[in-house]
Formats: structure tokens, sequence, C-alpha cells
């Protein structure tokens, strides 16, 4: 049974990884979660009373159950509003036995608390106001980054980085628009209320704004999930045996046999700190092979959606087929966005005298240190972002977008002397966009499919 959006149950869950470990925290919020906890928590023999209850306070005692004592715990109880959920609340932290928690979470149930649904937590610290949508959006991510630059963007939209443009971007598109519904009210007296001269240029500058942020989405997208490289060649010149020797395990099929790999395979390693999402991507020649033809249109695409192109060739080839491979590689990538290592492979077999690019055995490891410091060198300059507010989230980058494109719509309407209340509907649809991102305009459905991706406990 689905539970109301803005229900007022009072909710438990474990807050820790699952499993076994030296301690566990189960999480309990509501108006009754001071009462519930009491009901259980014991000290010195005896119930503790809710009306000493002292917030960001802990407190030592036992556990205790019909006179059997389950575990010794240590509870820290919150006082609404100061709160994460903006309620009452309180932490337990017990040993970290499976059975304990369980047994904990059925006794919370018993006193009438129930199980919290993902993400039901943060959702309530959104209802109550404690942070926007998108803040709560950064909560997941914190809890997810998994290098320096993915936590300093999480904790800096977290902090409300992003939502303060957003919300002046929109507090000026607001203005306007109320000035342009109130021509609509004045219509047959034919008074204009909105400068026009002035929306134009509140235009011109808000799209550039949107613009930039939107733009900004590939490297934030690449610091969330892993900086993508882009591993490709022409077949059989050892690109699965560089995935392999990158991530230090036998990951892709290594063949002999031309066209192996017939679709991308992806793989995510830390490298000094810095995330990187390795692709091994199907063999480029021509074929008439149906599923190898597939394979190789996906490089092409993967090609264009990396920052890092790894073009690799193989070294025992002719020097003008050696040449003829690096061409059609460097055709194929935007030296604007996107860097190109070329790697001259299989250099065990063959010495080189000179020439472009970096030598390299991806069968004994030649070479490959050096391709290590490279791409730390490269990724910590795209990483290079200190405070600056960058969109990592897929469906902030949508809304931008239908921002982009209702502005757009704006802009035209004015140029083109549009009636007021087509280009008012057009703003109003902006602020639409813009609103849904932080979650001044959103809708249930929306709601619980976003906190529906956050785990139990948070």
């Amino acid at each position: 049974m689905r539970t109301s959006f803005l229900s007022d149950d009072t909710i438990c869950a474990v807050a820790t990884p699952s499993g076994m470990g030296a301690i566990a925290t189960v999480r309990v919020s509501g108006p009754q979660a001071h009462a519930i906890v009491c009901h259980l928590f014991h000290r010195q023999g005896k119930p503790f009373p809710e009306e000493r209850i002292e917030g960001y306070r802990a407190y030592f005692g036992q556990l205790v159950q019909s006179s059997t004592t389950l575990d010794e715990a240590v509870v820290t109880f919150f006082k609404a509003p100061h709160s994460f959920t903006g309620e009452d609340a309180a932490e337990i932290s017990v040993h970290g036995s499976v059975y304990i928690q369980q047994r904990l979470l059925e006794l919370l149930i018993e006193q009438g608390a129930r199980l919290a649904q993902p993400g039901e937590f943060t959702r309530r610290a959104f209802v109550n106001r404690k942070f926007d949508l998108a803040q709560a959006e950064a909560v997941a991510d914190l809890i997810a980054s998994q290098n320096e630059a993915a936590h300093r963007l999480a904790m800096n939209q977290l902090k409300g980085g992003f939502s303060k443009e957003l919300q002046i971007m929109r507090s000026k598109l607001l203005e306007i628009t109320s000035l342009m519904e109130l021509e609509l009210d004045f219509s047959e007296e034919d008074v204009e209320f909105a400068d026009r001269s002035r929306l134009k240029a509140l235009l011109t500058e808000t799209l550039k704004h949107v613009d930039s942020l939107t733009d900004s989405f590939r490297l934030g997208n690449a610091i969330r999930n892993g900086i993508p490289v882009a591993i490709v060649g022409e077949t059989n010149t050892g690109k699965s045996t560089l995935l392999n020797a990158l991530l230090g395990e036998d990951r892709a099929i290594v063949s002999d046999i031309a066209g192996t790999t017939r679709d991308t395979i992806e793989e995510v390693m830390n490298l000094d700190g810095i995330l990187f999402r390795f692709i091994d991507t199907a063999g480029i020649r021509e074929t008439s092979e149906a599923i190898e033809k597939i394979g190789i249109e996906r490089t092409f695409r993967k090609i264009n959606e990396a920052d890092i192109v790894l073009g690799l060739i193989d070294a025992t080839q002719a020097p003008s087929l050696i040449q003829s491979a690096i061409q059609a590689i460097t055709d194929h990538v935007d030296s604007n966005h996107q860097t190109l290592l070329i790697l001259l492979n299989k250099t065990d077999i063959v010495q080189l005298s000179g020439g472009v690019g970096l030598s390299i055995s991806a069968k004994t490891g030649k070479g490959l240190d050096q391709l290590h410091a490279m791409l730390v060198e490269i990724g910590r300059k795209l990483m290079d972002t200190q405070n600056a507010v960058l969109v990592t989230n897929m469906r902030h980058y949508e809304a931008l977008k239908h921002a982009h494109d209702s502005l757009s719509a704006v802009q035209k309407g004015l140029d083109e002397g549009i009636p007021t209340d087509l280009v008012a509907q057009d703003l109003r649809e902006a602020l639409y966009y813009l609103g849904s991102i932080t979650g001044e305009i959103t809708t249930d459905e929306v709601l619980g499919s976003i906190f529906s991706r956050f785990c139990i406990g948070k």
C-alpha cells in the first residue's frame, strides 16, 4: 500500500549499510518518535522519561522489551524543527548484529512506527522546507560521490549554490511576467506595463545563463559518473587487451579473430582520486556483417560522448597505414572539447624510432605508467572546477533545455510582435521548468520518482 506523500506517520529505518558491522544506526522520525523510543530505552533500570529529553544530546542506556534487554545503545534525540527532517527525531546506535537491527525495527513498529519508504527521511526534510528539491537530490549525490570533485560539486549544490542561481533568474522573469499579465487585464486600454527593451535584454542575459548551465552538464556528468575515455581503433589493435591492462583484470574478451568486440564495454576506475569511465569499443573497419556494423556505429557515438579518446594504433603496420589509421581517428575527434591521445601499441614486437604518439605494449605493460600519468594530468585539468556551479543531474539538464526552448520562443515572439498573451504563456512555461528543478512547482508523481531512488534509511 502506497503511503500518502504528506504522511504524518512516525517512520523508522536502518540508516547504515545493510549487513553486519561494528555498529548500526536506526533512525526514527515523526510526531511519536520520542515517545516510541523512550518506551524502549531504559536508563538505570527504568524507561527514559520523555520530558527529560534534551535535544542534540547523546544518552547511553539499554533497549528493553518485557524485561528482556536487546542491546546496549546510544540514543541521540532531535527536537523539531531543528532536525534533518524538521520533525521530532531520534537516532539509535546499537551493535551491528543483523538480528539486533531487525529486532529493533520490529519493536519500533510494534510501538506504532512504520518502516520508511526509500528516501522518505529526505522527502520529509523537503516538505518541511529544510532545503529545496535540488538540494535534496544533492544528498543522494553526496552519498554516492566517489572522488573529491564529485564530493565538492554535491556539497556546493547541497549548500544551495545551484538553487540560488535559479532563484535569481526566476525572480527576474517572474517580475516581467507579472507585468505582462497585468497588461492583459487592461488590454482594452492599450497600456504597456512591461518594458519590451528591458525584457529583451533580460531574455538575452537569462538565455546565456541557461545555456551556460546546460553546457556544463557534460563536465558535471563526467565528474559524477567518471570521465568518459573511449578506446578506439581498427580491429585487432589490442583495445580489449589495453582495457584489461588498465583495469588489472580480464574484463573484455581477447582474441586474434578480427571483430571480436561487437558492442561497447564500460568499466569505472579510480586513478589518483579521479574517476574514469573506460569504454572499449568495436574495431573500426569496413564490414558487411550486420551486428558488427551496429557495434561500429556505436563506436562513433561513444567517440562523440568521450572527453578523452585513446586512439590505439597497431605499430607493426607499415608507416603509411599507421598515418592513415591516425587520420581516421582524428577526423572523428572534436579538438575543441576532447583530448586525443595516440597510442602506438605492440611495441614489444616492433621497435619504433620517433613518430607521433606514446609507444606502449598493452600485452607487457610497457608505457602504461606513463599513460596513467597522462590521464591523471588531463583529468585534474578537467576537474579543476573549484566553486563552479555545474549541472550533474539529467532531470535538471532536461528542464533547462525546455526552459531554453520557451525563452527562445519568447524572444522570437517579441521580435515578430506576437500578442502579449502568447508571449506570456511562453514565459510561464520557462518559469515552470526552472521552478521544477528546485521543487517550487512539481507533482507528487515526480517527487515519488525522485525519492524512490534513495536508500531506505535516507
